[in-house]
Parts: structure tokens; C-alpha cells; sequence
């Protein structure tokens, strides 16, 4: 009689602990096309635990990252890299990144002319885009840079 009782005394940690590793569900994204790609991997296993204030979070998709519950911020490695555009563009701690406002309060921010691209989407009203471009500059400088962000004033002759 005293195996019973042993086993139900060793199954009731193991719900518990089960139960309670799965608290927050893994945030659904999608990968893109170049995911698999091996600089990828290095910018995956070096995303900071935290961004903008905002706590990691386990995503269901290859070469992806996500902060904040609710999610804040998403980051997606292996983009097809952006060419010239008019969108702005400024220089963080030596990463030029280029942001689209088009869709506010959800901003993309690409690393420019890193390979393979890199983009992260920042839901303003959960955290700042400065903030998370500074804390995620350290892994987008792990993509080698292949062009740099210019002003028209850069192409001229003066």
C-alpha cells in the first residue's frame, strides 16, 4: 500500500511544475524566408532577456524574438535587407536603422544594410522605440554591413 501513495506523493510536483512552466503560451510569428541562415542563429542565442524594460518571451517561429506580456516588441532575423528608400533613418550606437511610421503606434525598424535583414516592429503604446533599438543594437551589429544610411548631401560634390 505504501507504493500508491508514494507515486501519488511524486506525481503531484510534477503537475504543479508543468502547470506552472506553462503560464505564458509561446507569442505566434512567422519566420522569414532566409531564417535558417547561420548569422541568424548568432543574433537568436545573444537577444537580451530584456528590452525596453519588457521581459523576453519564447516565440513558435525560427529566428524570431518578443518581449513583453502583452508583446511589445518582435524581432524577425533573415528579412530580405531594404535598398535605398526615403524612409528616415538614424544612427544608433553605430547600427543606421530605418523606420516606417506608416502603420503608428506599430513601427517597423530595420537594421540598414545588414545581411541578412534584420527587423523589429515596436508597439509604441507598450514601448520606446529608442529604448529597443539601443538594447538590440548589440545583436544587429552581429549581421555583417554591407551599406551605410546617407543624406543627399553625401552624394554631392561640394
Amino acid at each position: 500500500m505504501l507504493r500508491p501513495a508514494r507515486s501519488a506523493a511524486l506525481a503531484v510536483p510534477l503537475l504543479l511544475g508543468a502547470a506552472l512552466s506553462g503560464c505564458a503560451a509561446d507569442v505566434p510569428m512567422t519566420a522569414a524566408a532566409d531564417a535558417n541562415n547561420p548569422a541568424c542563429a548568432d543574433v537568436i542565442v545573444r537577444l537580451p532577456a530584456e528590452v525596453a524594460g519588457l521581459a523576453k518571451r519564447t516565440t513558435n517561429a525560427q529566428a524570431t524574438g518578443a518581449w513583453g506580456d502583452p508583446v511589445g516588441v518582435q524581432l524577425v532575423c533573415g528579412t530580405v535587407p531594404s535598398g535605398p528608400t526615403t524612409d528616415d533613418c538614424v544612427s544608433v550606437n553605430d547600427v543606421d536603422w530605418i523606420i516606417d511610421r506608416s502603420k503608428a503606434p506599430l513601427y517597423r525598424f530595420e537594421a540598414y544594410g545588414r545581411s541578412p535583414g534584420l527587423v523589429v516592429y515596436v508597439n509604441s503604446e507598450r514601448a520606446s522605440g529608442t529604448d529597443t533599438v539601443a538594447d538590440l543594437g548589440s545583436v544587429a551589429k552581429l549581421l555583417p554591413q554591407e551599406h551605410k544610411c546617407t543624406a543627399l548631401t553625401d552624394t554631392m560634390n561640394l
